[in-house]
């Protein structure tokens, strides 16, 4: 854009009518400067003054694409709450755990498979779901035992992996004193410190002289004056540089492993008004979850009731940790419970995610789970749903048959199941294909863009396929939308379809869908600074220009058809879009319209015969 000729003296409030050039076209640009002398700033001092105004469009960025989501049963991890974000497959079994058994989970043991296939197929990013059977169970643990405990420890989530966390405990100390005065008071004793701090109302503390111990409890501290539960009949004062007699509190920290994962705590109490309280200070923690039974009111040492008199250290172990059946897995596991913000489950869960574009259950092919998959996909309007097509469907009709139960194109299915290498039981397996599909589609998009049909690209680490369709099986399942992953001689593995699964032509490829989401989501998260500025003429500008550059950003890179802007994209607003209530109620309506690409799914070539006497 080119602006010519355009001034406007403040002062004077003189102005000169100017012009841009938008594309060859000469328009006026009074809707650049409308409103500047309407709120002037307070002059008082004659001079110069200069002033900043909005100068048009706003940049826009496009809205990432690539980040999938994963829901499945793993090993270890949160069943409830915000899904958590996985960058590298470290990532994924330091949270989760490591490969789930065939023998104990059979067809739900996937997910670690699917997440390690989409980092290897191109992805970057995922966010995780766990899923774990009802009668799955935490292991516990009790200090100083079942019998008479002070403390219960839970495993952070339920499974087998709680019963191999190991706690260690310690004494400690937060604060460390000696004391310069006894105080008589009306309400006895109070003894003046050389330093209060650390030391609260309720905290046990420990008084020596380097032979005697003697235990007490504080009952206020303040300016470092602290009184006791009960008045000291030895000797207490020591105002030496070095001293003898001193007084400290008395907590104790805690060793929490579970294989490399280790976590400190340290200074903790028994005291409920402290702030080192043990379980306000343990709700950090990401392996365990303590509970303080005992309220004991005697002045004793917090490490000595959970180790005893004479130990030095102490440890816990944990049992009864249960990774549950199979038999109690249903459908209502995977779909979730809505149980508030932060606490819902299963997909339920990505309620509280609007990051994630991509999602699968990878192996759950029961149909009840599916369609809710999708359905959330719907109604979310951001995020596309890949779907796996059960292991056991060989025939052309099993395939039809699954495939006929969706209607929709914010989904597409793939099909056959992957051969890769397990290495659990050190030997080829096979997995659904869904978590390599969406490391493709990952890989497609920083590669070439949404608008490029995640097709025709290789699988990677994939050893084979575990069965195989021939041409003739793929002329009925494509136009179905059945997508199909093929094995080509001297080609490898690849995805050999980019359908949805709809019955509407306009929506029948992937990348068309994903690129009205990809166009949507960006228009709405670029465009919240136009809420709640004047509904005029001057703002219609300003949202069509942001629009239409961004648009024409996508033309240019090769996302919209057409030859020229004007064939590949329109954006209209202002009196045409709108009326006058609509105004009146604070509506804004935009109408834009664009040409995707389509992918070339049939290359056709016609060759004739040329002869001597052809022309």
């Amino acid at each position: 854009m080119d602006t010519r000729k355009a001034f406007s003296l403040i002062g004077g409030i003189v102005r000169k009518q100017s012009y841009k050039m938008n594309d060859g076209k000469k328009e006026p640009v009074s809707a650049y400067f409308a409103g500047i002398g309407n709120e002037m700033a307070e002059y008082l001092s004659p001079g110069v003054c200069v002033e900043e105004f909005e100068s048009g469009s706003k940049p826009m960025e496009g809205v990432s694409t690539s980040t999938g989501g994963f829901i499945g049963l793993a090993e270890r991890g949160p069943v409830e709450g915000v899904p958590q974000l996985v960058t590298n497959p470290a990532d994924f079994h330091r949270m989760y755990g490591g490969y789930l058994s065939e023998n104990e989970f059979g067809e739900y043991r996937y997910l670690a498979y699917a997440v390690e296939q989409f980092f290897l197929n191109g992805g970057s990013r995922c966010f995780v779901c766990r899923v774990a059977p009802q009668d799955a169970v935490c292991a516990t643990a009790f200090a100083p035992s079942k019998e008479k405990p002070v403390v219960q420890l839970t495993a952070k989530n339920p499974g087998m992996w709680g019963n191999h966390i190991r706690v260690v405990i310690t004494p400690s100390s937060k604060a460390k004193t000696q004391i310069l005065e006894e105080i008589e008071t009306n309400e006895g004793k109070k003894y003046l410190v050389k330093n209060g701090a650390g030391f609260y109302a309720g905290d046990v503390v420990m008084f020596t002289d380097g032979t005697e111990t003697v235990y007490n409890k504080v009952v206020s501290s303040r300016d470092n004056v602290i009184s006791f539960e009960t008045e000291f009949t030895a000797d207490v004062v020591d105002k030496s540089l070095v001293p003898t007699k001193v007084i400290s509190t008395c907590e104790f920290a805690m060793e929490v492993s579970y294989n490399e994962i280790v976590e400190f705590y340290d200074q903790m109490s028994f005291n409920v008004q402290a702030p080192n309280y043990v379980d306000k200070k343990m709700a950090k923690s990401d392996l365990v979850e303590v509970h303080y039974l005992e309220n004991n009111t005697e002045a004793v040492a917090p490490f000595e009731q959970l180790v005893g008199e004479d130990a030095s250290v102490g440890s816990v172990a944990f049992a009864g940790g249960s990774n549950g059946s199979v038999a109690s897995i249903s459908a209502a596991d995977f779909i979730g419970e809505d149980r508030g913000a932060g606490r819902r489950t299963g997909i339920q869960a990505f309620l509280d995610n609007d990051v994630v574009s991509l999602m699968a259950i990878p192996g759950v092919t029961d149909p009840n789970v599916q369609l809710m998959l999708v359905a959330h996909c719907e109604n979310t309007g951001s995020r596309f749903a890949v779907l796996d097509i059960p292991r056991d469907a060989r025939k052309v009709e099993d395939i039809i048959a699954h495939r006929n139960i969706f209607d929709t194109n914010y989904a597409a299915l793939y099909h056959p199941w992957l051969n890769v290498f397990d290495p659990l039981d050190k030997k080829n397996i096979s997995i659904p294909p869904s978590g390599s599909i969406l490391g493709i589609y990952a890989r497609s998009d920083n590669a070439r863009g949404v608008h490029k049909a995640p097709a025709n690209e290789v699988v990677r680490g994939c050893v084979g396929l575990d069965c195989q369709f021939n041409t003739g099986e793929q002329d009925i399942l494509n136009p179905k939308g059945e997508n199909l992953i093929r094995a080509f001689a001297g080609q490898g593995i690849r995805v050999w379809g980019a359908r949805t699964a709809t019955s509407n032509s306009s929506w029948k490829y992937i990348n068309v869908r994903r690129l009205f989401i990809f166009i949507e989501e960006s228009i709405k998260a670029n465009t919240n600074w136009a809420v709640f500025e004047p509904n005029d003429e001057v703002l219609w500008v300003r949202v069509q220009r942001t629009i239409s550059v961004f648009l024409t950003n996508l033309w240019r890179g090769g996302s919209l058809a057409g030859t020229s802007p004007e064939e590949a994209f329109f954006v209209h607003i202002g009196r045409d879009t709108m009326s006058q209530d609509d105004i009146d109620n604070g509506r804004l309506i935009c109408v834009i319209g664009v040409a995707p690409v389509k992918p070339a799914e049939f290359v056709t070539f016609r060759i004739s015969q040329k002869t001597a006497d052809a022309e």
